[in-house]
C-alpha cells in the first residue's frame, strides 16, 4: 500500500489562453485535453495523462493536488483511514473525474488544502519510442521539464498538518525548521525516497507558494533562466541553492501570480532515517544556503 508520488496539480488562472500559452510555449509541456474551463497538460518525460490542469477563474491559486497510487486497493487503504480520522471522503469514478479519468478519492487537509489520491489514469506515453530510445527527444520548446517534482503548500499550523500527512497518509519527515519556542515553522516531507515531495511553511492557509518542476543538472537550471529572460517571465530569484533538501532552484511566476521552481540535486532518502532540523536563526540559510537571509517576500507572497 503505497503513495508514488506527485501526481499532477490542478491550479486557477484568469486567462486561460495565456496560462496555456505560457506553460506550452515558456515551460514546455504538452496538451492533451481541453474540457469547458480546463486544459491539461503534461511534461514531455511524463507517460500519465497530464501532470498540471489549468483551471480558468477570476483569480490565482491551488484547486487541488493529485498523489498518485501503487494499486487500486490503496484507495480503500487511505479512505478507510482518513475516515478513522474523522476525515469526509468523497469517491469518484473515472468519468466523473473527467480527461486522463482514473479513480480517486478527494478529501481535505486541515489547513483546507483539497488533496487527491488516485490510480488508473490514462497512460499515454511519453514522447519516445519504448524501443531503442535517444535520451531525449528532438526539437523542444521552452524549458521543457521531464516531470513535475513537488509542492510547497502555506498553512497556519506546519505542526498539526505535518502530523496528519505522517499519521493519516504515510509520509516520512526529512527536514524541519523549528522556532525558537519549538514551533515548527517549516516542514519537508516525502513518500518517493527522495528529498521532499511536499513542504509546508508558516502561513496562510490553503496557500500555494510553489509547485516545481524537475529538469537534469544545474546547466539546465541556468538554461531556464536564459529561457524565462528571453520571454520577460518574471524571476523572483537567481538560480542558487536550498540548504534543506540540498537541491539547487530557480524561482519565477506564471502570467496569473502562481510561482513555479525548476529544481534538481537533493538527496535519497529511507523512511526510517531520522529528520534534520534547522534552527530559527539557521532559517535563512536552510532556504537559500548562499544568501544565509531569511527573504521575507518570497516566504509571504504565495497563491
Amino acid at each position: 500500500m503505497a503513495i508514488l508520488r506527485l501526481s499532477h496539480v490542478e491550479i486557477r488562472v484568469p486567462d486561460l489562453e495565456l496560462a496555456t500559452a505560457y506553460y506550452s510555449e515558456v515551460v514546455g509541456m504538452f496538451e492533451t485535453a481541453r474540457e469547458g474551463d480546463r486544459v491539461f497538460l503534461k511534461c514531455w518525460d511524463e507517460h500519465q495523462h497530464h501532470s498540471v490542469i489549468l483551471q480558468s477563474a477570476p483569480t490565482y491559486g491551488l484547486v487541488r493536488m493529485g498523489w498518485k497510487l501503487q494499486f487500486l486497493e490503496d484507495l480503500d487503504y487511505y479512505q478507510a483511514k482518513l475516515q478513522e480520522a474523522g476525515v469526509f471522503v468523497n469517491r469518484l469514478t473515472p468519468e466523473q473525474v473527467g480527461p486522463g479519468g482514473g479513480y480517486s478519492i478527494r478529501f481535505n487537509l486541515p489547513s483546507g488544502h483539497e488533496m487527491e489520491l488516485t490510480h488508473g489514469m490514462d497512460q499515454v506515453g511519453n514522447l519516445l519510442p519504448l524501443t531503442n530510445p535517444p535520451p531525449k527527444p528532438l526539437g523542444m520548446v521552452g524549458i521543457a521539464p521531464p516531470r513535475i517534482d513537488h509542492i510547497f503548500l502555506t498553512c497556519e499550523d506546519v505542526g498539526e498538518n505535518t502530523e496528519f500527512l505522517e499519521r493519516v497518509l504515510d509520509f516520512h519527515m526529512t527536514e524541519q525548521v523549528l522556532g525558537d519556542d519549538g514551533f515548527q515553522i517549516a516542514a519537508w516531507l516525502e513518500h518517493s525516497n527522495q528529498s521532499h515531495d511536499i513542504a509546508l511553511v508558516t502561513g496562510q492557509d490553503r496557500g500555494l507558494h510553489h509547485f516545481a518542476y524537475y529538469v537534469e543538472d544545474w546547466t539546465a537550471i541556468r538554461d531556464a533562466a536564459d529561457i524565462l529572460a528571453y520571454h520577460g517571465v518574471s524571476i523572483e530569484t537567481n538560480p542558487t541553492r536550498h540548504g534543506a533538501t540540498r537541491g539547487h532552484c530557480l524561482y519565477f511566476f506564471d502570467p496569473a501570480g502562481n510561482r513555479n521552481e525548476t529544481f534538481t540535486g537533493g538527496y535519497y532518502v529511507d523512511h526510517d532515517e531520522p529528520p534534520v532540523t534547522w534552527t530559527e536563526a539557521e532559517m535563512g540559510r536552510a532556504i537559500f544556503y548562499y544568501d544565509g537571509m531569511v527573504n521575507q517576500k518570497f516566504l509571504t507572497v504565495h497563491s
